[in-house]
């Protein structure tokens, strides 16, 4: 049997679910991170829920052609309707969606929640709208971290139930990411500096809402880099 080799930020993701969790991966795909796992022999058990025939079909042949049939469930359902609470889920992975969408499937399967000890999300976008969603269902973020991938940057959120205040800026930025400050949190927001004030060069000096809003993104940008 071959080890599944993971993408960097799918390696990322599995490295903050717990040992010996039972997992629920949200729109698996081709099941690559459970099956991932379960070689390790990090997790017991998982669901590999996925909402697209196609794919759905894809992560069953995997999981078979892998022989963990006994350990993964492949699952054709939308979201967090891939379990119910008697599958002792203590984790679900949500990886590779918008921060929205994101939200609407916690959202959609909110009551279901209450017996999973962790979350880890890796929204594609809309990072400040989860955190706000989180922040207001009673969801923790308790670690965070960021990396850069063909390009593109990315967050994961590890979340766990417990109430937490978060300001503006650690919406926007992120808490964790703020405080550590890792050279792909840099770069990123460096990178969005550097937009930001390519689109000012644009804007004419008469359009001073325009140039103010743009200022005060560059300069709260700034303040978290800790640069002038």
């Amino acid at each position: 049997m071959e080890f599944t080799k993971l993408s960097n930020r799918l390696d990322l993701v599995a490295s903050f679910v717990p040992a010996g969790a039972r997992l629920l991966d949200v729109g698996s795909d081709h099941a690559y991170l459970p099956i991932a796992l379960l070689q390790e022999g990090k997790i017991e058990a998982a669901i590999a829920g996925e909402v697209v025939e196609g794919p759905y079909q894809s992560a069953l042949q995997n999981v078979a052609d892998n022989g963990l049939e006994d350990k993964i469930e492949v699952r054709l359902a939308n979201g967090l309707a891939a379990f119910e609470p008697t599958d002792g889920i203590s984790c679900i992975t949500i990886a590779g969606m918008g921060g929205r969408l994101i939200a609407d499937i916690l959202a959609a399967g909110l009551e279901k929640l209450a017996g999973v000890s962790r979350l880890v999300l890796q929204p594609n976008n809309r990072e400040d709208e989860l955190r706000a969603w989180l922040v207001d269902h009673d969801f923790c973020i308790v670690d965070e971290a960021i990396l850069e991938e063909n390009e593109k940057f990315y967050e994961i959120l590890v979340v766990e139930q417990g109430s937490q205040e978060l300001t503006a800026k650690e919406l926007r930025f992120g808490p964790h990411l703020m405080r550590e400050q890792a050279p792909a949190f840099v770069q990123k927001w460096s990178k969005e500096v550097e937009k930001l004030e390519f689109a000012l060069e644009q804007v004419p000096v008469e359009n001073q809402s325009a140039r103010a809003s743009l200022e005060e993104r560059i300069t709260h940008i700034k303040e978290v880099l800790h640069v002038s």
